[in-house]
């Protein structure tokens, strides 16, 4: 076997694969076995709140039939429901939730994603996502309001008209100013997503977090 070019690539190969395998795989899951991981209930914060808050104000009878009171229990059930459900609809499929040091990636889509942002229950598993139909969503908290969100899910195409994303009426109970529990949940989500970062933007002005900008 090794008196041919043949064998001899075919013993390297072997070799770079088990290198890649103990290198990604194996010494990763030593180093970081007695890493804490976060609960949903501690990556509650003041911004996702404050979301969570406004769709109360902005749908009151859905939200209180959904989740009753906003307060930080029920952020952290949304949040938990939300990210089911943004796996189980395939929303990964044609979105991203990692931002790489590639192509001016943070220039569209903000700061380069780092690994203790994943830290976390609601990455796991880390959604990088298999294409780019639309749009990387890891930063996509807080640069649109809720009422926007909310069309979006239940018609996408009447606020952005050559969207390819389908429609998911189930969201609602009829129309987009009445989210049900699902929809309520799937909107924390994605204004939970880069509500971490210094840099998260407020689309409008929520009255509790004037001047924090």
């Amino acid at each position: 076997m090794f008196e041919s070019k043949s064998g001899i690539f075919f013993i390297a190969g072997i070799g770079f694969f088990l290198l890649a395998f103990l290198g990604n795989g194996v010494v990763p899951m030593i180093m970081y076995k007695d890493r804490h991981e976060q609960t949903a209930e501690e990556v509650v914060n003041k911004r996702v709140m404050a979301q969570f808050r406004d769709l109360a104000q902005r749908y009151p009878e859905s939200f209180q039939n959904a989740f009753g009171e906003p307060t930080e229990e029920a952020c952290a059930e949304a949040l938990r429901l939300g990210r089911q459900l943004y796996v189980g609809e395939g929303c990964w499929h044609c979105h991203s939730q990692f931002v790489r040091p590639v192509s001016n990636e943070s220039r569209r889509f903000g700061p380069v994603s780092k690994s203790e942002e994943y830290d976390n229950e609601l990455q796991r598993p880390v959604l990088f996502g298999t294409r780019r139909v639309g749009p990387d969503l890891s930063r996509e908290g807080g640069r649109r309001g809720n009422d926007w969100h909310a069309v979006h899910f239940h018609k996408p195409q009447v606020v952005s008209t050559d969207s390819p994303m389908p429609e998911y009426p189930w969201f609602f109970d009829g129309s987009p100013d009445k989210p049900n529990r699902r929809g309520i949940a799937v909107m924390t989500y994605i204004q939970w997503l880069g509500s971490w970062l210094k840099e998260y933007p407020y689309y409008e002005e929520l009255a509790e977090v004037k001047g924090e900008q």
